[in-house]
């Protein structure tokens, strides 16, 4: 028999990533699915930042890069970190790697067997399995209904041990679009201080909000040197086949994730990071304009789940999901898989992102008005007979 790392072994396939192959999988069998299950926009990547990648193979950039990234993408993303989120990083602060690996990368420069990490709950699938990946203990901090999916301070202070590492925060969140207020992030880089923390914050969906402001942790007096700061193009600019992204760093953390991706992955993909660049620098029109639809989006469908009985639903700030609680004689998993037989609908249950996920059902607005509407009414017509 095979032996397996334990490290395997004790973490579950993703959840999400499940769901996808299994919508795939139906499709292609002639069945025809409404998916409201993926974090993916379905818009095209903007036309100029196609143009960039097809000049960067033709001019030959199919070779290797740098470790780190090439040096004009790593301007491109201080400067922009300087200007937008007010975070004091020069281009030598600065990691290309698609922005998952980021993330992973991290947990193994910053974790050692028996170490902790605090995430939020409900949070990102994958963010417990890359603690335990790296051979550490997720701890999960409510962040539910009551708290408006943001993690309260107070309830944070109480799980932090003389093992904790960092703190993993994420704003605009998934699954539930909420955006940490500036009093609360404040009062989370405080506690990072007060025990010598690192947060490591994941700000992938930065620039998909429709209300309040995005606070970069890193930007907090004296929070730069324990600040990672994750984010990327896969969702701002439609990019998620790309797989490129970037991390800012202080030196001595930069040093030791780099480290990581020589010895992993080497560098990103060359001809990508050439269109992160035209992407960074580029008109910003198709943003807009995709974020326009997305709030649009978000007004149908609130409206459509408000007209269900026993369904109750956060209005988000940003992202592109809603994750309303479905009070019905079903746990979350059986109704997800009931929607998907009976309604022919893709959705991801809510305890896949956590235990305060439960009873939850996380809907991706990155479908076409008419998906959304027709979708939304076929889970309330199962809904309704339950």
């Amino acid at each position: 028999m095979v032996h397996f790392a334990t490290r395997v072994t004790s973490v579950e396939s993703s959840p999400t990533v499940r769901i996808s192959d299994m919508v795939t999988e139906l499709k292609a069998r002639g069945e025809k699915i409404l998916s409201l299950s993926i974090g993916e926009p379905d818009f095209p990547t903007p036309a100029h930042i196609v143009q960039a990648g097809k000049k960067a193979l033709d001019d030959g950039f199919t070779k290797y890069t740098p470790a780190t990234g090439f040096k004009d993408l790593r301007e491109a993303v201080a400067e922009k970190s300087v200007k937008e989120n007010r975070i004091p990083a020069k281009p030598e602060n600065v990691l290309i790697a698609p922005t998952k690996h980021t993330l992973f990368m991290t947990c193994m420069a910053l974790l050692d067997p028996g170490d902790e990490a605090i995430i939020p709950d409900p949070g990102w699938v994958s963010y417990g399995p890359m603690v335990v990946l790296a051979g550490a203990k997720p701890v999960p901090v409510r962040a539910a209904d009551e708290q408006g999916f943001v993690p309260n301070p107070d309830d944070l202070a109480e799980l932090i041990t003389p093992r904790t590492r960092f703190i993993m925060l994420n704003s605009p969140s998934n699954p539930a679009g909420s955006v940490y207020p500036r009093g609360a992030m404040k009062g989370i880089a405080d506690l990072a201080q007060d025990h010598d923390l690192v947060v490591v914050s994941d700000e992938i969906y930065e620039k998909i909000l429709y209300e309040g402001e995005h606070v970069s942790p890193a930007s907090l007096d004296g929070m730069f040197d324990r600040t990672v700061t994750v984010n990327g193009f896969s969702k701002t600019y439609s990019m998620t086949g790309w797989r490129l992204g970037w991390l800012v760093a202080p030196k001595p953390i930069f040093k030791e994730i780099s480290k990581v991706q020589e010895h992993s992955i080497t560098c990103a993909t060359a001809f990508a990071q050439k269109a992160g660049v035209a992407a960074l620098r580029g008109p910003t029109e198709p943003l807009r304009e995709m974020v326009a639809e997305f709030r649009a989006r978000r007004d149908l469908v609130m409206r459509e789940l408000a007209k269900m009985d026993r369904v109750s639903c956060f209005k988000p700030a940003g992202a592109f999901y809603v994750f309303p609680r479905f009070d019905v004689p079903l746990d979350d998993a059986a109704l997800a898989e009931k929607l998907l037989k009976e309604a022919k609908v893709a959705v991801t249950p809510g305890s896949a992102f956590g235990e305060a996920g439960a009873g939850h059902q996380r809907l991706s607005y990155a479908a076409s008005r008419e998906t959304i509407s027709e979708a939304v009414r076929r889970i309330g017509e199962v809904v309704g007979r339950l």
